[in-house]
């Protein structure tokens, strides 16, 4: 049974099909099928079936799934140990992050990191989560600051769950008015940002399991425009915690409760990939952003 084989079994069972498996390995759909027939032959027994439902794993694919994590787990920590014993050479460390982690979170992490690590040279690139996960696989970057994001390919460390949190102008909105119902909401002026990232639909499914249609007064590209407008008294804007947190302990914006709707909120998570062992300068890394992301308030306490 080969590492290779492993991945693919790991692929089709978390994207439910060949195609979509073979697309994130990089490879052709029948290099997957071969892969998938033989370990299949290898176990003597399937590890997948088909229903209506599509592709799921068998009840030995069930049973298979986490000891073949487990191998995987256990071949990027080989590798790590015979990267550390190598001779150490220049420190450079490349970083892609998502745009708010960019914005917000990293240039109070990568303060604290070039103090303790003045001679390394650090590299950032931004793009939505997406484009984080293509350019770690894509080995452009060591490791990748996302937003929920999971990936058979690589190993996702979660620091801390980040709400979406309503947030209005505090000069306009009273104490007393800082809880509502999803359907008030609704009707006030809102600001969306990003189409199409994970954050705006997060949001627009929250008013489409309500039924409502959300009255919308503007669509900007990025965060920190949304923020400024809602700061300006335009409109009312579900915005990243991260984001906010600052301008609420300011009193620049007031979090309203929104007393009849599920929270929404994201994982901020490190990536990277499962069998590229991080540098010294990577793992350090960790260190600088833990303790960020616990200073980050909670929505409660802000």
């Amino acid at each position: 049974m080969e590492i290779g084989q492993i991945e693919a079994f790991l692929a089709v069972g978390t994207f439910g099909g060949f195609r979509r498996a073979a697309a994130a390995l990089n490879l052709t759909q029948p290099a997957v099928s071969a892969r998938i027939k033989a370990i299949e032959i290898s176990l003597a027994v399937p590890l997948f079936e088909r229903g209506r439902g599509g592709l799921s794993l068998s009840p030995a694919g069930r049973a298979f799934r986490p000891h073949a994590e487990q191998v995987l787990r256990a071949v990027a920590l080989a590798r790590q140990a015979v990267h550390d014993v190598r001779p150490a050479t220049a420190g450079a460390l490349q970083i892609a992050a998502a745009l708010s982690i960019c914005t917000y979170l990293l240039p109070d992490v990568l303060k604290r990191f070039q103090a303790a690590h003045p001679k390394v040279m650090i590299t950032v690139r931004s793009g939505h989560s997406k484009e984080v996960l293509d350019m770690v696989l894509r080995g452009e970057a060591e490791i990748g600051l996302a937003r929920s994001l999971h990936h058979p390919a690589v190993e996702t460390l979660s620091l801390r769950d980040d709400p979406l949190v309503l947030v209005a102008r505090a000069a306009s909105m009273p104490r007393q008015r800082r809880r509502a119902r999803l359907d008030e909401v609704a009707e006030r002026p809102l600001i969306f940002f990003d189409r199409g990232s994970s954050d705006w639909t997060l949001t627009q499914g929250l008013f489409r399991r309500a039924g409502l249609v959300p009255n919308v007064a503007m669509e900007v590209e990025t965060i920190e425009t949304a923020k400024r407008m809602v700061e300006r008294g335009i409109g009312l804007a579900f915005l990243p915690h991260l984001a906010v947190a600052r301008d609420i302990r300011r009193r620049r914006l007031a979090a309203i409760e929104s007393v009849d709707a599920d929270p929404l909120s994201s994982s901020l998570d490190v990536i990277h990939p499962r069998h590229r062992p991080l540098s010294a300068e990577a793992r350090a890394l960790l260190a600088p952003l833990r303790a960020a992301v616990r200073e980050v308030v909670s929505p409660g306490k802000t």
